[in-house]
């Protein structure tokens, strides 16, 4: 018998968005800045234009099986709060509390207050700014989405909808003419096999960092008209998409500009665009990259907020019956949204958001593994649920998840343990809050 994950479901968000806008809110959480940026860092480690590319496809195929498990997951467990449900389900009140703490006080506010900064810091490309002047630029423009967002989740969506192809016209614009124009680099391997080996390794770690956020879409299963069909559309199709989007750009850049150059450039697309069109693609990047910031940023937020919503309609979070109210004017989750929202404006001003944000992805990464490894325990503990969809070569292209996530979480411990450690800490102040949680649901009992 299927364990009942959110007590008020009857009385809760509109199933309002449909399949072209959840595929939407995949491919605009993932690609945001990262696809301008990561290039430098991947091609340097990687040791080649050819080993590069590999990379790419690479950290695509270890998100694309993580996608395709968790996609059996959600389907069979199509409620608003994702990967936090699911946990729920799989292992336990406790570890879905643990992930939920670390996703509602620190990393969906951290990434969002990290995205509008670097949005009102692009945007002096455009308009001279003080510090102050971006960071309320900043805020201006978290403020701006989450009021979106609030009056219609369909609206919400649109938003991502249309962010998500402004977007994509900048990036397939330097794709075609880097590969008409190009003539930069060979396919050539130009390393010795060991440098090829380690610096390999570490490349497929940057791209599995610009692929991350494509869970977001299981936060908002519960709005989903379809969710059942649509949620592993979404899922596989917007993976598809991005996995081609990053690897062709990354084929013009290098088209464009020697390989060197790439490596030694903090804004490789920027430059390719540079060559390709003069000052004119300058502003042209600029642009696209304003329109992709927005549409991430409206995405991590909108998705985001899904999950202390949850945690409260669950009675975990401490004021609960107000964080897990739907607003009765547009059956929005207000206050969850609001509550993200003024932590969001917090980091921003504290100026320590990135470091807050990096301290936990060593941890999301825990739970992401977990929840992959969680379709095994599906089958074996639900072997009666109903599941619309069931991931293809199973169990190679779970393990290829799960091998994958746990290549990420032991990489950082090893090169980055003091903050992998202080992100287990920030983990650990969560089981009091969960204790004193538990107690009082059993006295309200």
């Amino acid at each position: 018998m299927e364990t009942k994950i959110c007590s008020s479901e009857s009385k809760e968000l509109k199933k309002e968005i449909g399949l072209f806008e959840a595929i939407a809110v995949v491919i605009g959480v993932v690609i945001g800045s990262g696809i301008f940026f990561k290039a430098s860092f991947v091609f340097k480690n990687a040791g080649s234009p050819l080993m590069g590319i590999l990379a790419w496809i690479a950290g695509g195929v270890i998100t694309m099986a993580s996608g395709l498990t968790i996609a059996e997951i959600a389907t069979a467990i199509p409620k608003t709060g994702g990967v936090f449900v699911y946990l729920k389900e799989l292992y336990g009140e406790k570890w879905a509390f643990l992930f939920g703490w670390v996703q509602t006080v620190i990393y969906v506010p951290g990434a969002a207050a990290a995205l509008a900064i670097v949005f009102a810091t692009q945007a002096t490309y455009f308009i001279p700014m003080t510090d102050l002047q971006q960071k309320l630029l900043a805020i201006g423009i978290i403020f701006i989405i989450m009021i979106g967002n609030i009056l219609s989740t369909k609206l919400g969506s649109k938003i991502q909808f249309i962010s998500t192809i402004g977007k994509l016209i900048p990036i397939f614009i330097i794709i075609v003419y880097g590969l008409a124009k190009g003539t930069a680099n060979s396919f050539t391997l130009s390393t010795t096999g060991a440098e090829t080996i380690t610096g390999f390794g570490a490349a497929i770690l940057g791209t599995l960092w610009a692929y991350d956020g494509w869970v977001g879409v299981g936060n908002i299963a519960g709005e989903l008209k379809n969710p059942k069909k649509d949620l592993p559309k979404s899922i596989i199709v917007g993976v598809l998409t991005i996995i081609a989007v990053y690897v062709f750009i990354n084929l013009a850049i290098i088209h464009v500009i020697p390989v060197e150059d790439v490596i030694a450039s903090s804004k490789p697309a920027s430059d390719a665009a540079m060559v390709l069109f003069g000052t004119a693609g300058a502003s042209l990047i600029s642009a696209g990259i304003l329109i992709s910031i927005f549409g991430a940023l409206n995405g991590y937020l909108m998705t985001g907020v899904r999950i202390p919503f949850a945690m409260a309609q669950d009675k975990l979070l401490p004021f609960a019956n107000f964080f897990g109210k739907v607003d009765e004017r547009f059956s929005t989750p207000f206050n969850a949204f609001l509550l993200e929202v003024i932590l969001a404006c917090l980091y921003v001003f504290s100026g320590s958001f990135e470091m807050l944000s990096n301290l936990v992805i060593f941890v999301l990464w825990i739970f992401f593994t977990m929840a992959v490894a969680g379709v095994f325990i599906l089958r074996r503990k639900h072997k009666n649920m109903e599941r619309p969809y069931e991931v293809p070569l199973y169990p190679i292209v779970p393990l290829i998840g799960i091998i994958g996530g746990l290549y990420i979480t032991i990489n950082t411990l090893i090169t980055d343990t003091t903050n992998a450690l202080y992100g287990l800490g920030i983990t650990l102040i969560g089981f009091p809050v969960y204790m004193y949680m538990t107690r009082e649901k059993k006295f309200d009992l």
